[in-house]
């Protein structure tokens, strides 16, 4: 049994790292463009699709694998659908759905493909219950939806069953009414990406926090909160794995969760419209995380890397952050403008981080980079939902000049 992650493509690394969290083997792990693959145990493997559901910060949705065959006809296709064992994954009366996409194949109508893959699956299921080829399933969405997914890439064609529902970017802990928020699974994987390390001598801030969901994410990290503690699955309506399986994924999941609230405070939020701070903190203790952060309202520009040491207590901070850009929030020129005071607050003029300070900054391709004239230590190509974008890190310091102590701070303004 295989049971697939699709991820933001770009994110499939941390994905991977995900699973190895939960002690999947790395040999049992595969990595392609957009999927993460688990070769699971036969004999516990819906136990695992729900623990997989549970525990993925990074992933979009899990499905397990019904088969996989080669097609590059329409006959092909219809066959090889036909030949796998439906009755097994579709319940009698259930309605059931085909989406799925093409890439790299002589099969790429994708309407076709839904057409004849449906049109196959209603033959099997005829044929297993006694039916004539030519019948009619009977079809009630009231008793269940099974969401099957199809991918065609170099002509090989895999079948898969959806077992999240909903998005796993859809964590339960925040309701969509900020305005262009980033997606839950993306400022986890920045995160990661970023390389920051949860309660080591080094605050985590972010000075456009919006709904908050950069750090809500860090803090859940910090605290091993499952992702998928406050949210069903669509695995929970399917008889063959059911609500049994969440129940035990969950009871794992509060017993792991780290329940000591450390004394120092490590995340720091602050945005300048007062609204998006207040959704911060309803989102926060939604999250279960409202103990971690220090919400405030603020304008960017007055979050100096002094000003953060005095905020803080902490001798370094990590500034994560999704600042508004062109075409999400306002025009383009707008955009370069606050990118560039990013670079003044955080960059010295040679490009290096100031004493104190690392940044991470998420920006359409190398917007930030052309705004601010300096190039990233490291980037990271990421889709922010259909926008290409580029997670920009600095991380390198410079060398303090003979005159000046090694651990001296200048503001280089």
């Amino acid at each position: 049994m295989k049971i697939v992650l699709t991820t933001l493509f770009g994110l499939e690394s941390p994905a991977r790292d995900d699973l190895l969290a939960i002690g999947f083997e790395r040999g049992k792990i595969s990595v392609s463009d957009g999927l993460v693959v688990l070769d699971a145990d036969d004999e516990s493997w819906e136990l695992q699709v729900a623990r997989v559901n549970m525990w993925s910060r990074r992933a979009e949705r899990v499905l397990f694998e019904v088969g996989r065959f080669p097609a590059s006809e329409f006959s092909g296709l219809f066959d090889g659908t036909a030949a796998l064992p439906w009755d097994e994954f579709i319940p009698e009366g259930y309605a059931f759905i085909i989406n799925g996409y093409s890439r790299k194949s002589k099969l790429y109508g994708i309407s076709a493909c839904q057409s004849l893959i449906k049109k196959a699956i209603v033959k099997s299921l005829c044929v297993s219950r006694g039916l004539k080829t030519d019948g009619i399933i009977a079809e009630d969405a009231s008793k269940g939806v099974v969401k099957i997914e199809f991918g065609i890439v170099n002509d090989i064609v895999s079948l898969m069953i959806d077992t999240s529902g909903d998005g796993l970017h859809k964590r339960g802990y925040r309701p969509l009414t900020h305005e262009a928020p980033i997606r839950e699974t993306l400022a986890s994987g920045m995160i990661t990406l970023s390389r920051y390390v949860p309660f080591g001598a080094e605050a985590l801030a972010d000075p456009f926090c919006g709904s908050g969901t950069i750090l809500i994410e860090a803090a859940m990290l910090a605290m091993n909160i499952a992702p998928g503690k406050n949210r069903h699955f669509a695995y929970e309506n399917l008889p063959y794995i059911g609500e049994y399986a969440r129940r035990k994924a969950y009871e794992e999941a509060l017993s792991l969760e780290n329940t000591d609230i450390p004394d120092d405070c490590y995340f720091y939020g602050s945005d300048i419209d007062p609204r998006a701070v207040e959704s911060s903190i309803r989102n926060a203790k939604s999250a279960g995380v409202s103990d971690l952060i220090r919400f405030t309202v603020a304008d960017a520009a007055t979050r100096t890397p002094s000003s953060f040491e005095k905020i803080t207590g902490f001798p370094r901070t990590m500034v994560i952050t999704n600042p508004p850009y062109g075409g999400r929030l306002m025009t383009v020129e707008d955009a370069y403008e606050i990118y560039k005071m990013i670079g003044s607050l955080y960059l010295t003029r040679d490009g290096f981080c100031r004493q104190g300070m690392r940044l991470s900054v998420i920006s359409p391709d190398d917007s930030f980079e052309a705004a601010t004239g300096h190039k990233a230590d490291k980037r990271v190509k990421l889709y922010n939902g259909n926008i290409k974008c580029q997670l920009n890190n600095y991380f390198k310091l410079s060398r303090p000049s003979r005159s000046q102590k090694p651990d001296a701070y200048t503001e280089d303004r």
